[in-house]
Parts: C-alpha cells; sequence; structure tokens
C-alpha cells in the first residue's frame, strides 16, 4: 500500500485525543492472512456478534422504523464545503446545485446525500456562532431550505454539523440541542453530522422525532457498539487494516448500520475503497478538506463510479444477513466477500497488489440454472465448469476492484440487461491514471493608483520606501493549509502540530507607497457613502454595527467594521487609492508605519487567490476580540506584523464581520 504510514500515525494520534482508547480498539477486527485461518476467523466474528448482541441486551427497533428505510443504501456522501466555487457561484450570487450534482455523477458515480459544512475554519473571527453561520449563509435559512429541496428533488440526503466544542462564542438563549432541532426542522434536513464526536448526545434523539422523522446522527469518530442502536452510521475514520482486509465490527453487529470510510488526506484511496467494498459499506468524498486541495486521482474516481451502481442495486444483500467475510479466492493478493440472499449470491473481490490478477479469481458452488455475471466489466463471466463447481474467470486492475453475481434470470431482475450495459459503458470509461489532479492557483493582482510624488504624501499617510527583503511570515496550523492550494498537511508529519504556530520566510518585493496611519474609521466611510451613494450588491450584514444609517455614537472615529472585501476595495477606488497587499502591509507594520486606536481589528489586504475551488484573502494586524474554550476557533488577539491568517472568502454577507476593517494604500514615485 502507498498511504504514507507516518503521517497517517500522526492524525490517528489527533483522532483518538476525542475518544477513549476502548472504543477505538474495538472498531476493526484485523483479519489473518493466511487462508486457512479465515474459518476460524469467522467463527470467532460470529461468537463475538451472538455474545455482544446478548450483552447489550440489543434491540434493533430504530432500524426497523421505516423513516429510516434509506439507511443502507446512502453508500457516497459528500463532505461539502459551502463556500466551494463549485457550489456557490460567487459572481452571481447563486447555488449551483444541480450542476454540481452533475459534476459528482459524472466523476464519481453521484452522491447519496451531502453534509453542508459551515463555520470552522471561519469560525472564530468574531462572536457568530455555528448556527449563525447556517443563518447568514446566501438567502438565509430560506435560501437553504431552497437548496435542501433541490437536493432532495435529485434524491440526495442534506446533512447538517453540530461542533460541540463551539461555547465561546455569541450564545443562542437556547441550549444547542434545541438550536439544532429547530435547524433540522427549518432545513427538513434528514441527518446530523458530529463533529469530534463519538456518540450524540443522550436527549438528541427523542427531539429529533418529534421535529421530523427519519433524521439520523453520524459520528466523526468511532462509535461503542452500545450506541450502534441509536445511532444509524459513523465514520470510518483512519481505522486500522490490513494486508487481509479487516472487519467493521459495527456493521458486522448491525447489517443495517452505515459506515463512511474516509483517510481525508490521502492521495490513494484505494486502501478506502476496499475497506468499503469487502465490507458493503460507503465512502466519503471530500476533496475541498477546509480549503484545502486533495482531489481524487483518476483511477480512485473510476473505481467508486463502477462500484456504486453495484451497491444501490445490491443494497439489501450487503445489508442482509447473508455476509461471509474472506471466502477464498484463486489469485495471489485477492481477497473477496460473499453477500447471499435467495438464489442470488455476490462477490466483491479486491486486488492489494500493484499488478494485475487475471484468470480464474474464484471458485464457487455452482447451483442449478445459475449464470454468472461480472459486473465491472458488464458481461457475462467465463466460466469453467467442474463437478458442482463454477471456476469464474476476469481481470481485477492493479488495486482494483472485482464483482461477480450468480442467479437466475428470474432472481436477477427484468432490468439486469439494461444494468449490465450500463456497468459495460463504466467499463469503458475506466481510467488508471493515479496522477494527481493538481490546482492552479492565481493571485488576483492589485490595482494600481496614480503615482504621486515621494514628498506628496497625502495627510495621515505615512511613506514606505521600495525594497527587496525576505518577509517572515507566521501562520496557525489548521486543515486550510497557508498559501499552497494543496500543503502537505496529511503527507509531511513534521508539520502535523496543529494549532501551533509556523514560520517561514519568502523572497518579497515592494514599490515605493504610502499606508494610512490608521484604518479607516466609521466617520470616513460614512462620508464615502454620502458623496458615492454606494449600495452594495448584496446588503446583508453591511455596517451592521451602524444605527439608522449612522455609526454607533461615541465610535464615529472608530474603525470601521461589517465591510467585505469588496466595500474596502469600492471606498479605496473612490478616495483614489487603494488596499495594501500582504507584503506592502507587513513592510509597514515592520518599519513602525501603523497605528490603531483603541479598539484592534482585523484588516483586508490585497491578496485574494483562487484555485476555482476555494477563495480566500490574507488578514492582517490581529484583533481585541478572541473567542475562548477551544483550538479549533480562529486566531484573535493583536498580532505582530509577520502573523498572517487565512479568511476563506463565500459572499458579502458571511465575509463582513464585526472584526474586520480596512486601511489603504496609495503608490508613490521611486
Amino acid at each position: 500500500m502507498r498511504h504514507r504510514l507516518p503521517a497517517t500515525l500522526a492524525i490517528c494520534a489527533l483522532v483518538a485525543a476525542f475518544v477513549p482508547r476502548s472504543a477505538l480498539s474495538e472498531t476493526t477486527k484485523p483479519a489473518p492472512t493466511q487462508p486457512e485461518q479465515w474459518p476460524a476467523f469467522r467463527e470467532s466474528l460470529a461468537k463475538w456478534r451472538e455474545d455482544k448482541k446478548l450483552a447489550l441486551k440489543y434491540d434493533d427497533a430504530l432500524y426497523k422504523r421505516p423513516e429510516f428505510a434509506w439507511v443502507p443504501s446512502c453508500f457516497s456522501i459528500c463532505f461539502l464545503m459551502m463556500c466551494d466555487e463549485q457550489f456557490y457561484d460567487h459572481g452571481a450570487g447563486r447555488y449551483k446545485v444541480e450542476a454540481f450534482l452533475d459534476e459528482g455523477v459524472k466523476e464519481s458515480g453521484g452522491y447519496d446525500g451531502v453534509v453542508l459544512w459551515h463555520a470552522y475554519p471561519r469560525i472564530g473571527f468574531d462572536d457568530r456562532n455555528q448556527f449563525d453561520f447556517y443563518r447568514d449563509m446566501p438567502g438565509g435559512l430560506p435560501g437553504l431550505l431552497d437548496v435542501a429541496r433541490r437536493f432532495h428533488a435529485r434524491g440526495v440526503k442534506v446533512f447538517i454539523d453540530y461542533n460541540p466544542w463551539d461555547k465561546g462564542t455569541r450564545r443562542e438563549g437556547t441550549s444547542d440541542l434545541d438550536a439544532l432541532t429547530e435547524l433540522v426542522r427549518a432545513l427538513e434536513a434528514d441527518g446530523i453530522f458530529l463533529d469530534t464526536m463519538n456518540q450524540g448526545p443522550a436527549a438528541i434523539r427523542a427531539k429529533l422525532d418529534a421535529a421530523r422523522p427519519g433524521v439520523v446522527l453520524e459520528s466523526e469518530l468511532c462509535l461503542r457498539a452500545e450506541d450502534v442502536a441509536s445511532h444509524h452510521m459513523e465514520w470510518a475514520q483512519w481505522v486500522a487494516d490490513g494486508q487481509a482486509p479487516a472487519v467493521l465490527l459495527n456493521k458486522w453487529l448491525e447489517r443495517r448500520h452505515m459506515h463512511h470510510v474516509i483517510r481525508r488526506w490521502d492521495r490513494d484511496h484505494t486502501g478506502e475503497l476496499h475497506m468499503a467494498w469487502m465490507n458493503g459499506c460507503g465512502m466519503l468524498v471530500w476533496e475541498n478538506v477546509f480549503g484545502t486541495w486533495v482531489g481524487w486521482n483518476a483511477r480512485d474516481r473510476s473505481i467508486l463510479r463502477t462500484m456504486l451502481p453495484i451497491q444501490r442495486r445490491y443494497a439489501s444483500l450487503l445489508s442482509g444477513e447473508g455476509w461471509t467475510p474472506l471466502v477464498p479466492t484463486e489469485a495471489k493478493g485477492v481477497y473477496a466477500s460473499q453477500w447471499e440472499a435467495g438464489a442470488v449470491r455476490l462477490w466483491t473481490l479486491v486486488n492489494r497488489d500493484e499488478k494485475e490478477a487475471r484468470g480464474t479469481l474464484l471458485k464457487v458452488e455452482h447451483k442449478a440454472g445459475a449464470r454468472y455475471y461480472d459486473l465491472i466489466a458488464g458481461c457475462e463471466a467465463q466460466v469453467e465448469s467442474a463437478a458442482d463447481k463454477a471456476a469464474l474467470q476476469g481481470a481485477l486492475r492493479p488495486r482494483g476492484i472485482g464483482a461477480f453475481v450468480a442467479g437466475t434470470p428470474e432472481a436477477l431482475g427484468q432490468d439486469f440487461a439494461q444494468f449490465l450495459a450500463g456497468q459495460a459503458e463504466l467499463a469503458r470509461r475506466a481510467d488508471g491514471d493515479t496522477a494527481f489532479p493538481a490546482r492552479k492557483q492565481t493571485l488576483k493582482p492589485a490595482a494600481p493608483t496614480q503615482k504621486r510624488a515621494a514628498n506628496d504624501v497625502p495627510p495621515g499617510m505615512t511613506a514606505v520606501a521600495a525594497g527587496a527583503f525576505e518577509m517572515p511570515v507566521t501562520f496557525t496550523v489548521r486543515e486550510c493549509g497557508f498559501y499552497d492550494t494543496d500543503p502537505p498537511l496529511g503527507r509531511d508529519p513534521s508539520v502535523l502540530g496543529f494549532h501551533k504556530p509556523k514560520r517561514f520566510t519568502r523572497s518579497a518585493r515592494v514599490r515605493a507607497f504610502a499606508v494610512d496611519t490608521q484604518p479607516v474609521t466609521n466617520a470616513q466611510f460614512g462620508e464615502f457613502i454620502a458623496k458615492s451613494g454606494y449600495k452594495p450588491a448584496h446588503p446583508e450584514n453591511f455596517l451592521k454595527h451602524w444605527q439608522d444609517g449612522k455609526p454607533p455614537a461615541g465610535k464615529e472615529n472608530g474603525p470601521v467594521v461589517y465591510v467585505d472585501l469588496d466595500d474596502a476595495r469600492a471606498y479605496a477606488k473612490w478616495a483614489g487609492r487603494r488596499l495594501p497587499t500582504e507584503e506592502e502591509w507587513y513592510r509597514a507594520g515592520e518599519q513602525k508605519a501603523l497605528g490603531w486606536g483603541a479598539e484592534r481589528v482585523w484588516e483586508w489586504t490585497e491578496s485574494e487567490r483562487s484555485d476555482g475551488r476555494t477563495r480566500f484573502a490574507i488578514l492582517k494586524g490581529g484583533a481585541s476580540y478572541k473567542a475562548l474554550g477551544s483550538e479549533w476557533y480562529a486566531d484573535g488577539g493583536a498580532k505582530e506584523a509577520d502573523f498572517a491568517a487565512k479568511f476563506l472568502l463565500l459572499w458579502p454577507g458571511l465575509d463582513r464581520c464585526g472584526t474586520i476593517g480596512f486601511r489603504c494604500a496609495v503608490d508613490l514615485g521611486e
């Protein structure tokens, strides 16, 4: 396997901090590599299941309820950053639900559910809480309800997120559970993703049942067996595996339980795909990881879009009682599970080797009237029969998957030929390219101002000389990364120090310029509005702190806030100025050219970058405000000139914060 083990272990340690060791230890049952040991392995699994159900007095009542019948077929979930430019068109100001889903069908086989991720890593720049982030999305809650209904119209379930660690921002005046339940009702959500949790709060199930039928709980961390009865889903994140694929114990305990396998930083997803395929469970598709690009390569996408139609067609088989893990195979490096119900048998195979497996792959019991089909190739399988055995032949790509189904024509269904034709078409599209789909990032250039003479510095501004220098930069290590589109957060153990500072330098050069000694004030911005008639296209949260169109009394000379990047640019252009670049802001700070009043706010810089999926800008200066109580919050407090905060951009209503203002710059002659 190509996974970078040291990095994986380091991240596992991070995950383990949130969940008891006893829960982690029972996530999977490692399998022996020797086939002669598999019968005993299966016997031990059966004994474990029997004993566990007795010990727990296991009650599957929740899985029997008709409103949860969708759970066993929810195989593919997309973790969707709502700031992703593939999902939200900030220029047109609209959600692109249908285009987003069409692309998902084309590339990844489509999604059965989406997690609408909203707050982290933005939360903490001001006092908005996690529920405010949903309210401040484009269109507010009515806009998100429309989004949810558009997903539902395409058969896609909608999950919202709950961050239990959000205790240091604005309080709701009610409990988190009541606020969460109200969001479920308002958005007609189908599930709640329990961020950093291995189980939901005790009272949540009853509240959800009262709010909306059929709402599931999905934990990020590994569920204890005793919580399987009340939690329909969980992530299988960085769980232990081996050469012979491991068995997911909660899936073994409750066959209708759904795991979604994920290793968020890996560029080779075949290990995850193999685990899902061998355990009859699902995958989490997550490419935009909090603003870091971890795109799937063509091979892994090809595998996923080939396996999903099979999983969806045979969901009842994969959630039934006829599961036999690790049945014997005939090819080195190939492993298989068998699934059986009535007259239909299904075998899911994985090739753990980097070489193709070809020839006889399985020898199975032949049953009268059965015909055999290769579901990956989309055709009738090549079979050699001898006595009561059928030898199934085929080919498995390196690190690929296989699938055979056996049954009578009646058992396989009238539409089976059509299904097989669809699989054949997917086979023709198969792609073995493992190259990482890198994205090119662009920096929006700063529009120059009319140059002023070096001795013609406007009042209230300070001149800064031109120069080339090595600029020190300090970021707090977060999953959104730094400047890079795809920083090596999960591949280089040396940078896995989440929540700790990372320092480096980069070469920079600035031309002569002058910069505002103080941030732009409320009074100055008010003059701009009065004289220019400026009205933003999206007025949500614009100058939210003003009252009756005026700054709060006594705050006239305080820094203007609740302005987004374009509001700041509009002011600067009106004033014949521009925003300083990050490099200029640092240079001015280093040379003590920047001042602040009693209140400190973050400041916009002309540093907007995009890779076509994530837009962000760099904030400088820090703020008086600091959210307390969790390392997951964004940075707060006053910062030195070298400190940079990566601020993901979505739309004005969310980008306008009570802690972000700006100052201006002008170009000077050399």
